[in-house]
C-alpha cells in the first residue's frame, strides 16, 4: 500500500467513523482489479444518515486537499460512491449493503485490520 492510499483509505474510515458509520470495512483490491487499489465499505442507519456519511467524507477530505474525483448522484441513494482514485468509498443502507454483497463478492480481496486504528492513530491533529 502506498503511503498516500494509505493515508487516504485511513482519512475516509476516520471521516466515516466521526459521522458514526456503522461496520467499516477496508478490502485492498489491488490485485483483483484495474479500477482501484481498496474499497471502504460501511453503511447507515437510514437514508439521512448515508447522505450524511458520505458529506462527512467529502468534507473531511477535502478540508485535508483531497477531491472526490466522482460522486453518484441519485437523491435519497440506498448506495452511495465517492471515487478517490486509489480507494473507492461504498456508503450504503444495511439492507442494501446485504443486497449487494461486496465483502461477498470480493471475498478473495485482503481485509485490511482497522481494529484500534481510528482510535489509537488520529490521522489528522489539526481539529
Amino acid at each position: 500500500m502506498t503511503e498516500s492510499a494509505y493515508r487516504r483509505v485511513l482519512l475516509v474510515a476516520e471521516a466515516a467513523d466521526k459521522k458514526k458509520a456503522l461496520d467499516i470495512t477496508v478490502l485492498h483490491v489491488r490485485e483483483h482489479t484495474i479500477v482501484c487499489d481498496y474499497f471502504v465499505i460501511c453503511h447507515g442507519r437510514s437514508l439521512t444518515h448515508v447522505d450524511s456519511i458520505a458529506e462527512g467524507v467529502e468534507e473531511y477530505l477535502e478540508e485535508r486537499g483531497m477531491h472526490t474525483l466522482r460522486r453518484s448522484q441519485p437523491t435519497d441513494a440506498k448506495w452511495i460512491v465517492l471515487d478517490y482514485g486509489d480507494v473507492v468509498a461504498h456508503i450504503f443502507t444495511a439492507e442494501a449493503r446485504g443486497y449487494y454483497d461486496l465483502e461477498g463478492l470480493w471475498a478473495h480481496a485482503e481485509t485490511v485490520d482497522l481494529s484500534g486504528l481510528l482510535a489509537e492513530a488520529p490521522v489528522d491533529d489539526a481539529e
